[in-house]
């Protein structure tokens, strides 16, 4: 068990933390929950050892191991991958060397001899220290943990410096899951994650034997992995039993209970204060003022989180645009010998809310410079809407900002008039409080100049939002504040992220990029995108692909595979003409309720797909889309129809491929 006691933080005349105490057990998950600046970070790098508190106690048990993940700033170079994971193991190969050493040793000493025996049993203890590594599996699981976090079997060889600081972070992550440490230390581990890797990471979170403490802003994560919350607020520590959603009921609840308890506590000072002011000059009263005096001074006086989570932020109205928002036809994109994708067919129209998921370097963020025209296709063609009104945000354009400006200055310069929240409220929303809005933007972090820039992008009108991980940096209540805003807004809608429980309740579809693969486009939420994907997964281990020798005996040949054969074309013998013509009968005869099926199953087809279109508006409507009831009940049922399509169409290559097989045979 890990006890913090009594531990007491400081910057300056800044108190975050004064006698904070509580304890992590053994193999429990745990979140750290609080608004930002609460001290969650801070805390994290005192319990890791980045940062020495004020005073208090961190008490560990000793050969207790504590791994840390710090948000960023990360970076190592002069070593490959595969040589910065396996440094993981260094207990192991601390070891295995002195027991090299040893086997050394050995040798010169006289078996007879009492320093014999002594090696002979520090190598038994040795040995059995190093059963619980297993040499044997250590380059396999180094192997697997980095290829679940994105990493391909090249990359292996190279040197980490030349990664991205969120690969570097990637590595970092693999470097901590292997050694397995009694607590993981998790500061937003998500931030730098694709969908594969983040599913990943959650299973290996899942199956973890230590302890873990979370900080994350990612719901969907807290919820499904944390059975404890401790929340930070002015300086104390309160704990919650539960997962995060469990956190925010109970919160509410004691909020409640704190603001009655407020009032009451109020009323009194207030009575204590019309004494002391009354009597005050008083000689008569003059011990009875002092008693109240004292009192006053004794009161722990109750603070209230303002009710920040009231206020609520809406777009700008859109102007009207063309029911074809942007186009895509034919498109490709090269970047050298590195193609992202080719003949590339997509369009989005009016009012659609998507998102776009997959790994890394797949092509997310290249399809929307593309879909917006900010880049050119390599090849094919590219086309907005003669009414489309574009806002584009991704976490380059922070680095565009003007450091000379400031926070309020940069959003007022392309803030609406007639708003009904000024650009000093939205950024209120957003965490920019007080003062802050008037620092420069050249002093602000890379997480606060990116929030600005997404703020920035958030006043100005527009009728077609692309946004590029907007969540990275905002804490749950700016998230839930810009959930709510995209599920009323009345444009379209394009996102990159990865955050589900952001997603679930704004999207309606969800497009798929893969490396190697043509983008696959789904007509549901990301929980929905997940499922078919765990599905299609377990269906491919329960069905494998048949082996090559198997794959020409399905289904009849095209058209013209039998004029190639040339059986038909000789002259028949005399005795056979009569079966012959008996065939052709035949054909003729099963030939035209084929084609009756044929014509009824395009006519079906024809239903279903305009039946599909209708449920695909209504599933973007706003009276679906912030009803999870409704938005679950149209997703299942536009899922049953794309089913029946896929079956349909099935049936029909079926049909036609039988019809053109017999038409052959009459010709």
């Amino acid at each position: 068990m890990l006890s913090i006691k009594n531990l007491r933080v400081e910057f300056g005349p800044r108190v975050v933390f004064s006698d904070l105490s509580f304890s992590i057990n053994d193999g429990e998950r745990i979140a750290f929950a609080g608004h930002n600046g609460a001290g969650k970070s801070t805390l994290m790098k005192c319990i890791g050892g980045a940062l020495q508190p004020n005073g208090g106690e961190i008490n560990k048990p000793k050969h207790y191991r504590i791994g840390y993940l710090p948000q960023e700033g990360i970076h190592v170079k002069g070593k490959t991958v595969y040589e910065e994971t396996e440094s993981a193991f260094g207990e192991a190969q601390e070891l295995q060397r002195e027991l090299d050493e040893l086997e050394k040793e050995l040798d010169v000493l006289d078996p007879r001899s009492d320093p014999y025996s002594k090696v002979l049993e520090r190598m038994g203890d040795l040995d059995i220290a190093l059963e619980h590594f297993d040499p044997s599996r250590i380059r396999p699981k180094i192997e697997s943990v980095l290829a679940g976090l994105g990493f391909k079997k090249e990359d292996l060889e190279r040197d980490c410096g030349e990664f991205s600081g969120g690969w570097q972070m990637r590595i970092a992550m693999a470097k901590l899951f292997l050694a397995e440490p009694e607590i993981l230390l998790l500061d937003e581990p998500t931030n730098h994650l694709d969908i594969n890797a983040q599913a990943f990471m959650e299973s290996y979170l899942f199956a973890y034997r230590g302890a873990i403490a979370l900080i994350s802003h990612d719901r969907s994560l807290m919820d499904s992995l944390v059975t404890r919350t401790i929340a930070f607020h002015h300086g104390r520590a309160e704990e919650f039993k539960g997962n995060y959603s469990s956190y925010e009921t109970q919160l509410a609840e004691r909020q409640e209970i704190r603001l009655k308890q407020k009032k009451a506590q109020d009323r009194e000072i207030e009575q204590m204060e019309r004494f002391i002011n009354r009597f005050r000059a008083s000689a008569n009263k003059a011990s009875l003022v002092q008693s109240r005096i004292k009192q006053l001074a004794k009161i722990e006086r109750i603070e209230i989180d303002s009710a920040e989570s009231q206020v609520s932020f809406r777009f700008p109205d859109p102007p009207p645009t063309t029911q074809s928002v942007a186009k895509l036809e034919n498109a490709g994109k090269h970047y050298g010998s590195l193609k992202i994708f080719e003949g590339f067919d997509f369009e989005i129209e009016r009012k659609e809310k998507i998102a776009i998921v997959g790994p890394n370097g797949a092509g997310k963020s290249t399809f929307c410079r593309l879909i917006t025209g900010e880049e050119e296709p390599t090849s094919g063609s590219h086309e907005l809407g003669a009414k489309t009104l574009p806002s584009f945000f991704n976490q380059n354009h922070a680095d565009e900002l003007d450091p000379n400006l400031t926070v309020l200055e940069t959003v007022e310069q392309v803030a609406t008039r007639g708003r009904t929240l000024s650009a000093r409220d939205v950024l209120g929303c957003f965490l920019f409080k007080g003062d802050d809005v008037f620092k420069k933007i050249g002093v602000l972090s890379g997480g606060e100049r990116s929030r600005v820039a997404l703020v920035r992008m958030l006043v100005r009108p527009a009728n077609f939002l692309i946004l590029d991980e907007p969540t990275n940096h905002l804490d749950m209540r700016s998230q839930d504040i810009l959930q709510q805003a995209l599920m009323e807004y009345e444009g379209t809608l394009l996102i990159v992220s990865h955050n589900r429980a952001f997603l679930d309740p704004i999207i309606s579809k969800t497009i798929e990029f893969r490396q190697g693969h043509d983008p696959r486009l789904f007509h549901g939420n990301l929980s929905y995108y997940l499922d078919k994907v765990e599905a299609e997964e377990k269906a491919e281990k329960a069905n494998p692909a048949p082996t090559p020798a198997k794959k020409p005996t399905p289904a009849p040949q095209p058209t013209a595979a039998p004029k190639a054969e040339p059986a038909p074309a000789k002259p028949q013998p005399t005795g056979n003409r009569k079966e012959q013509r008996k065939a052709e009968a035949a054909a003729r005869q099963a030939l035209a309720p084929l084609k009756s099926d044929l014509e009824k199953l395009e006519a079906q087809i024809a239903e279903i797909e305009a039946s599909q279109t209708k449920l695909s508006e209504h599933l973007s409507s706003p009276e679906v889309a912030g009803d999870t009831e409704k938005f679950q009940e149209t997703t299942h049922a536009l899922s049953a129809l794309t089913d029946k399509l896929n079956h349909a169409y099935s049936r029909w290559d079926t049909l036609t491929a039988e019809i053109e097989s017999l038409e052959a045979k009459l010709s």
